[in-house]
């Protein structure tokens, strides 16, 4: 794949982390970069800058030593406030603003928010609009493919958007009814790539080095987004990079390394959350980084259970103690 530029920057690779809400944190996304993610998004922020006080919001806002470029995505259904967002989150150090028009959670599409938009295109063209024009730095789009499957107007908005000044836009292969169900429609993903002349980046069920390969064929897309696949398996970037640039698979992480990897997103999980929130925060991550191995069910009950940092990490040494001696692997 050849490099992959976002306005002024050039991407050391062309898989990107997919922001999800009480996910991609500041850790995650250091934690991804680091294991060979181009480019992380954060966590979606609200547009409505009267709500960034809360300690939700000041967490999930853009920070001096996030991984660069620095990309921010943010959600609304007010152009105003949506520019207004844009801005005060480049003040703070977004280098790229991302506008989630993919969202399909009932509590944002409820607002007229996320995917919800799709419905109303002068809406869309208006919003995108409104944020090209507040800042000075490159903006995307996440979008679907429509509002559901008769109503599939993914050319439609993105035609808008290259219009409105949008530099790139990610498309979730899915429509807006589809929730996360159903096989990811990657035809549709080839055709809005095809309508527009900006980089498309598809999204949607890529969870291996195949699978990579195989959606970049099928859809054209000049880069892809991992999310769900990511969880518990950040070194899945480098697993996609490797195997898309020689064509070989690298051998799964050993035992030991998933400990460390595992032992240190705990620690920046503590460190950036504080104990309190660190510790129930770091009990979702566990349980993703052990779904496949032997006994993790029963460790996770009880782990669970446990409330401060140290029982947290001494509990994680002992369950990979104990593997190391039976000497099992890890399941890819």
């Amino acid at each position: 794949m050849s490099a992959l530029r976002i306005g002024p920057y050039t991407l050391p690779n062309s898989l990107i982390l997919a922001p999800m809400a009480g996910v991609t944190d500041g850790p995650f996304r250091q934690l991804c970069r680091r294991l060979g993610a181009g480019l992380v998004v954060s966590e979606m922020v609200t547009s409505d800058v009267r709500l960034w006080n809360t300690r939700k919001s000041s967490l999930r806002l853009p920070h001096e030593g996030d991984p660069e470029p620095r990309s921010v995505q943010i959600a609304g259904g007010d152009p105003q406030m949506l520019a207004e967002a844009a801005r005060r989150n480049v003040e703070l150090g977004a280098q790229i603003i991302d506008i989630n028009m993919g969202c399909p959670a009932k509590k944002v599409c409820n607002k007229a928010a996320g995917s919800a938009l799709l419905k109303d295109e002068p809406l869309v063209r208006e919003i995108l609009q409104a944020v090209v024009a507040a800042v000075d730095v490159p903006v995307t789009l996440k979008i679907r493919t429509g509002w559901d499957r008769q109503n599939k107007n993914g050319i439609e908005v993105a035609k808008i958007a290259e219009q409105a000044g949008i530099v790139a836009l990610a498309v979730h292969g899915r429509t807006r009814a589809d929730l996360y169900t159903g096989e990811a429609e990657y035809d549709s993903i080839a055709a809005i790539k095809q309508a527009v002349s900006i980089p498309v980046f598809a999204n949607g069920d890529i969870d291996s080095p195949e699978k990579a390969k195989a959606v970049l064929a099928a859809t054209g897309a000049d880069a892809l987004l991992i999310g769900r696949a990511a969880q518990g398996r950040p070194w899945i970037f480098r697993e996609i990079e490797h195997y898309l640039r020689t064509g070989e698979k690298l051998p799964t992480p050993s035992l030991t390394e998933v400990e460390c990897i595992l032992l240190e997103h705990l620690a920046a999980l503590h460190a950036f959350y504080g104990d309190l929130m660190g510790v129930r925060i770091a009990r979702k991550h566990v349980g993703w980084y052990l779904a496949t191995l032997p006994g993790a069910r029963e460790f996770r009950a009880q782990f669970n259970r446990l409330d401060s940092t140290d029982a947290q990490c001494a509990n994680v040494r002992e369950f990979f103690g104990e593997r190391h001696n039976d000497g099992e692997g890890v399941a890819a």
